[in-house]
C-alpha cells in the first residue's frame, strides 16, 4: 500500500516485504472443484494503524468482487500462517524501512548494499535484517552477509543440513532475482577452513569478542494448545456486540447456522470468523474488526492469525476442526457418489489393480500397495515370542492374540516388504508390546526395509483384506493356540461384508437377533438381508465353508424358521434401514514435520507439499484421514525415530476433530516408500536419494 492505494509489486520482488508497510496478496489455485482463492493482508511491524485499516478494507472489497468465494487472512510479520509461507518456497525477506524510501533505492544502487540477514526456519524460511555486528549472531542459525557483489553464508555450528540448504536456496534466490545472477556466493561451514571469507567478514563486522550466543528456539504452539477449540456465537444486541461460547471440541457442522456469524478460537493459536450466507452485510463487514476485538479481549498477542471464512467456501484447515464435514453432491474416491438426504445403497465400482503402478495416485486413493498377489507369512505372539501359524489357517485371527503378518512383493525386480502388526482387542499389554518388539527384530532381518503397519482389530486396512483373498475371519475372543483355555461357544454369529476377494471379511458378533443388519449376510444359518447383493452372498458362502464344514441352510430375511430365532435367544429389533454411506468431505492430505525434542509435541505443517519437503534429518507425518504415515529420514535423530509412533498416537489424541485412535499407523523409511505413500505426492522421483 502506497499513500493508502494498492500498487502492484514487481514479480521479481515477490517474497520481499518492507517492515514499515502493509501488503495485500491474492492467491488462486485450481482444484478438482474449480478454484480456491485466498486473500491475505500482511502487516509490517512498523506500519501505521491507518495503513493496517486500509489493507483490511481492500481485502473486504476484493472479496465482494470475488463474490465471497475467497478465504481471507490477517498476517503479522514474523507470525505468518503456514498457508502464506507456502507461497514463497525460497523464503521471506524482511527489509528495514518502507516502500517510499525503499524501492527506488534498491533499483538504482543494486550493488551498493551492506546488510546482515538472520535466516530462521527449516520448512518455512524467513530472513530478517539485523544490526551489522557479531552480537547479532548465534550458534544455531544461518546468517547471510550481503555485500551486493558478494553474498557470504555463515552456518552456525549447531545448524542442521536442512537449515543450511534452505539458507543456500535463499542466497541463490537473492543472487538471481535481485542481482540478475551477477553475484558470488561463499559458504562458511567451519570458520577454520575459510580464512579468506572470514577475513572479509572481519573487515565488515570487526574482530569478534567473546563467545557466540546459543540459539533461541521459536515459540511455537504445541498440539495440546491447538486442540483446545471453542466456538462462539457473535451477534449484536441493543448496539452492543455479544460474544457467547456455545461449544468446545469435538465440534459438529450443524452448530453453524446460515443466519449468523461465529468465531472459532483454536487455543489462541489462530482465530477463524465464519460468516453465514444469510447474515447481514453489516455483520459480514465487521468480521476482521470483531476478530481483532476478540483477540484484545482475550489478551492474546496482537500477532495472532485471523482467517475469515464464507459459508460454502470453507478452507481445508477450517473443515479439519470439525468431527465430520459434508458437502452437497460430492463424488469421493473412484466412482463413489454420495447424495445427502437420500438413503440409498451405494454401489461400489470395481477398480483395475493393474493400473496401480502406472497411476500411483490411484494406489494412494485406494490405499493399495500393489494388487495383493505377493507372498504371506504369519506368526502369532506366544510367550512373548514369534510362533509360526499353520498356512492352512492363514486369515483367521482371534481377539485374544497378536499376530505379525509379513507381506513380500516384487517391484522393479527386487523384493519389498510390508509388516502388519495385528492387535487383538483382548490381547494383554505384554503381548501388544512383544508384538512391536518382534516386529523391529523381523524388520532388521529384512535390512530395515519393511513398511510397518499397526492394525487394530476391526480397523483392518484395504490391502490387509485383499492379501487374504476373501478368507479373512475375525473371532471376537479366544486364541488360535494349541492349548485353548476357553471352551468354544456352541453358537457363533458372523457378519460378512464384501463383494469380492479384495474387500471381504467376516467378523464375529454377539449371537443375538439385535446383531443382524438387512444390508449384510450372516453365517449361523446363511442369513441374507434384503439389502445384500448377489456378490455378497457368493463371498459369504466361501467364508462359511472355512468357519464350519456342516451344511448351511440359506435363509432369506423375512422367511426365518422358528429354530433360527431360538438359536439367537429370541426375535428382537435389528438394523433394517438401507445402509447410508457416511458422506465425508474429500479430505486433503496434510504433511507435518514432527518435533518432540523439547518435551512438547510440536508439529509444523507444510502446505502445498512435495517430495522436496522430506528432509533426510526429519520425521514427517502424512495424514490422509483413513491412515497416518510416518516417514523416517535416514539422518533423523534416534530420539525422534523412537518417538515416532508415540507422536502419531499423540497427534490422533489431540486432533481437534476427535479422531479414531484405532486409525492405522504406517511407518515408512526413506528410500523404501510404497506406492500408497508416493501416490499422495505430485511427480515422485524414486531415484532422488
Amino acid at each position: 500500500l502506497q499513500n493508502m492505494k494498492m500498487v502492484p509489486v514487481p514479480e521479481k520482488a515477490y517474497g520481499t516485504f518492507f517492515e514499515g508497510d502493509c501488503y495485500v496478496i491474492l492467491h488462486t489455485k485450481r482444484t478438482s472443484r474449480g478454484s480456491a482463492v485466498d486473500l491475505h493482508y500482511w502487516i509490517g511491524k512498523d506500519s501505521s494503524q491507518d495503513e493496517q485499516g486500509a489493507a483490511a478494507l481492500y481485502v473486504t472489497q476484493l472479496d465482494n468482487v470475488l463474490r465471497g468465494n475467497a478465504v481471507q487472512h490477517r498476517e503479522v510479520q514474523g507470525h505468518e500462517s503456514e498457508t502464506f509461507q507456502s507461497y514463497f518456497r525460497n523464503g521471506i525477506i524482511y527489509k528495514k524501512g518502507g516502500v517510499a524510501s525503499g524501492f527506488k533505492h534498491v533499483e538504482t544502487n543494486m550493488y551498493n548494499i551492506k546488510r546482515l540477514l538472520h535466516v530462521k526456519g527449516k520448512k518455512h524460511v524467513s530472513a530478517t535484517e539485523v544490526a551489522l555486528s557479531w552480537d547479532s549472531f548465534n550458534k544455531g542459525d544461518v546468517f547471510l552477509l550481503d555485500l551486493g557483489k558478494v553474498l557470504i553464508q555463515w552456518n552456525g555450528p549447531n545448524c542442521s543440513i536442512a537449515e543450511k540448504s534452505r539458507g543456500l536456496a535463499l542466497a541463490r534466490s537473492i543472487r538471481d532475482s535481485e542481482r540478475g545472477g551477477r553475484a558470488q556466493i561463499g559458504i562458511i561451514d567451519n570458520e577454520k577452513d575459510c580464512p579468506d571469507l572470514m577475513q572479509i567478514m572481519k573487515m565488515v563486522l570487526g574482530e569478534r569478542r567473546g563467545e557466540l550466543r546459543e540459539a533461541i528456539p521459536d515459540a511455537k504452539a504445541d498440539e495440546l494448545q491447538k486442540a483446545n477449540v471453542r466456538l462462539y456465537h457473535v451477534y449484536e444486541k441493543d448496539n452492543d456486540l455479544v460474544v457467547q461460547e456455545i461449544a468446545t471440541r469435538p465440534l459438529t457442522q450443524d452448530l453453524l447456522q446460515h443466519e449468523d456469524c461465529y468465531i472459532l478460537d483454536q487455543g489462541g493459536f489462530k482465530i477463524y470468523v465464519w460468516r453465514g450466507k444469510a447474515s447481514s452485510p453489516e455483520e459480514k463487514k465487521a468480521a476482521f474488526t470483531r476478530a481483532v476485538g476478540f483477540i484484545q479481549a482475550k489478551g492474546y498477542p496482537s500477532s495472532t492469525n485471523v482467517e475469515v471464512i464464507n459459508d460454502g467456501a470453507e478452507s481445508a484447515m477450517f473443515k479439519q476442526l470439525f468431527q465430520r464435514w459434508t458437502e452437497k453432491d460430492e463424488t469421493q474416491g473412484l466412482g463413489k457418489v454420495y447424495t445427502t438426504g437420500k438413503i440409498a445403497k451405494v454401489e461400489q465400482v470395481k477398480f483395475d489393480t493393474t493400473q496401480l503402478h502406472a497411476r500411483p495416485e490411484l494406489a494412494a486413493e485406494q490405499r493399495m500397495v500393489d494388487d495383493a498377489s505377493g507372498e504371506i507369512e504369519v506368526w502369532r505372539i506366544e510367550d512373548l515370542q514369534m510362533q509360526p501359524v499353520n498356512p492352512k489357517t492363514y486369515g483367521q485371527f482371534y481377539g485374544g492374540d497378536c499376530y505379525l503378518v509379513l507381506y513380500t512383493y516384487l517391484r522393479s525386480g527386487r523384493p519389498h516388504y510390508v509388516l502388519y502388526m495385528w492387535q487383538g482387542r483382548h490381547a494383554s499389554v505384554d503381548e501388544i508390546t512383544a508384538c512391536a518388539l518382534n516386529a523391529i527384530e523381523l524388520d532388521k532381518k529384512h535390512g530395515d526395509e519393511a513398511v510397518q503397519v499397526r492394525v487394530t482389530m476391526g480397523k483392518e486396512p484395504t490391502h490387509f483384506l485383499a492379501i487374504f483373498k476373501g478368507k479373512l475371519i475375525i473371532y471376537e475372543g479366544g486364541t488360535s493356540r494349541a492349548q485353548k483355555n476357553m471352551p468354544e461357544p456352541a453358537i457363533r454369529l458372523f457378519q460378512v461384508r464384501g463383494t469380492d476377494e479384495m474387500n471381504t471379511k467376516a467378523t464375529e458378533v454377539p449371537a443375538r437377533a439385535s446383531s443382524l443388519n438387512s444390508n449384510d449376510v450372516f453365517l449361523c444359518y446363511l442369513w441374507c438381508g434384503k439389502g445384500c447383493s448377489g456378490d455378497e452372498r457368493e463371498m459369504a458362502k466361501m467364508v462359511a465353508d472355512i468357519v464350519s464344514k456342516r451344511d448351511k441352510h440359506t435363509i432369506l430375511e423375512g422367511q426365518e424358521p422358528a429354530e433360527f430365532w431360538e438359536a439367537l435367544g429370541g426375535k428382537a429389533p435389528y438394523a433394517s434401514e438401507k445402509r447410508f454411506q457416511e458422506q465425508v468431505t474429500h479430505y486433503q492430505p496434510r504433511l507435518f514435520e514432527c518435533s518432540n525434542q523439547t518435551g512438547r509435541f510440536i508439529m509444523t505443517e507444510v502446505v502445498g507439499f512435495c517430495q522436496e519437503d522430506l528432509d533426510e534429518d526429519d520425521v514427517m507425518l502424512l495424514d490422509t484421514w483413513e491412515e497416518i504415515f510416518l516417514w523416517v529420514g535416514k539422518a533423523s535423530n534416534t530420539y525422534e525415530r523412537n518417538e515416532a509412533i508415540a507422536s502419531a498416537k499423540e497427534y490422533l489424541k489431540t486432533h481437534p476433530a476427535g479422531r479414531d485412535l484405532a486409525t492405522p499407523i504406517i511407518l515408512v523409511k526413506q528410500g523404501y516408500e510404497p506406492l500408497n505413500f508416493t501416490g499422495w505426492f505430485n511427480a515422485w522421483d524414486p531415484y532422488k536419494w
